[in-house]
C-alpha cells in the first residue's frame, strides 16, 4: 500500500462548540462545512489548513466509537487519513501481507470510500484511517 498525502486529521471533542472557539477565534480558522453523520453518531465541524483538513467532530450517540474514545481517553487526537489511490486494493494488499484491519471492506461516506487499517495500538495509539474519493462537502446542519 502507498500512502499519496494526509487527507485530514480528527480531534475529538466533547461540544465542536466550544472547541470551535479555539479553533476560529484562537487559530483563526475557518470552517469550510458543518454536518452529522448518523451513520457514524457523529457531528463535524471542517477545516482546511494547507491542502489538508482538519475536523473537530463530538459524538451524537453515548455508546459510539467517538464516545467511547472520550471516555477512555478524554478530547484529543483521534485519527488520521490517509489519502490511497484505491481503498479496496489497499485493504487486499494488506491482508495479503498478513495485516489485520478494522474493516475488511470499505465503508462510505460523502463520495470517499474509507477503511479503518490497523486498531490503534498498533499504529501508536492512532486510529488510521484510508480512503479514495473526493470529498462532497454534505450540506450544514
Amino acid at each position: 500500500m502507498k500512502v499519496k498525502e494526509i487527507d485530514h486529521i480528527c480531534f475529538a471533542v466533547r461540544s465542536v462548540h466550544e472547541a470551535r472557539k479555539v479553533y476560529e477565534g484562537t487559530l483563526g480558522l475557518e470552517p469550510i462545512c458543518e454536518y452529522v453523520a448518523p451513520e457514524e453518531s457523529i457531528r463535524v465541524i471542517r477545516y482546511l489548513v494547507g491542502g489538508v483538513a482538519v475536523e473537530i467532530m463530538e459524538p451524537t450517540n453515548p455508546a459510539c466509537e467517538v464516545a467511547r474514545f472520550l471516555d477512555h481517553r478524554g478530547e484529543g487526537l483521534f485519527l488520521i487519513s490517509y489519502r490511497v489511490d484505491d481503498v479496496e486494493e489497499a485493504l487486499e494488499e494488506l491482508h495479503r501481507a498478513g495485516r489485520n484491519t478494522i474493516d475488511r471492506e470499505p465503508r462510505y461516506l460523502f463520495g470517499n470510500r474509507y477503511a479503518f487499517i490497523d486498531p490503534p495500538g498498533a499504529l501508536h495509539g492512532v486510529l488510521t484511517e484510508i480512503l479514495d474519493g473526493e470529498f462532497i462537502s454534505p450540506t450544514t446542519e
